[in-house]
């Protein structure tokens, strides 16, 4: 290798080591529902946290029902107090398996796309 071209990937390096200039992204770490959890109390709200602040202007949540309908109260939010939390109202929402579709920019600038489902099980009488 050159000495330009080790020099080069040494400052390249030290760039990407210093704070504010990683290439990370937006990673989903928990959600009320959980991912692939069930549980029989339907959920008032869908709620997502993530592994950075969001960019509120940017992010969307929907939920779907297993015909494809949309049935989320088209309310998706980032939480003012906690930047890191994006919800969805969800009313109404009767047995079935959910999809939860979510789209958010990490004010580092990266769009992460992705879904989930969850399952509202019928409760035992």
């Amino acid at each position: 290798m050159s000495s330009r071209r080790a020099l080069a990937a040494a400052v390249l390096g030290a760039l990407m080591a210093l704070p504010g200039l990683s290439h990370s992204h937006s990673l989903l770490v928990r959600a009320e529902p959980g991912q692939r959890s069930t549980v029989t109390r339907p959920p008032e709200r869908v709620q997502m946290w993530f592994s950075e602040r969001l960019e509120p202007a940017y992010a969307t949540a929907s939920v779907w029902n297993e015909a494809g309908k949309q049935v989320d109260g088209g309310d998706a939010t980032v939480d003012q107090d906690d930047p890191v939390l994006l919800s969805v109202s969800t009313p109404h929402l009767g047995p079935g398996r959910y999809t939860v579709r979510f789209r958010v920019l990490s004010v580092d600038g990266h769009i992460v796309e992705s879904k989930y489902t969850f399952t509202v099980k019928a409760a035992a009488r």
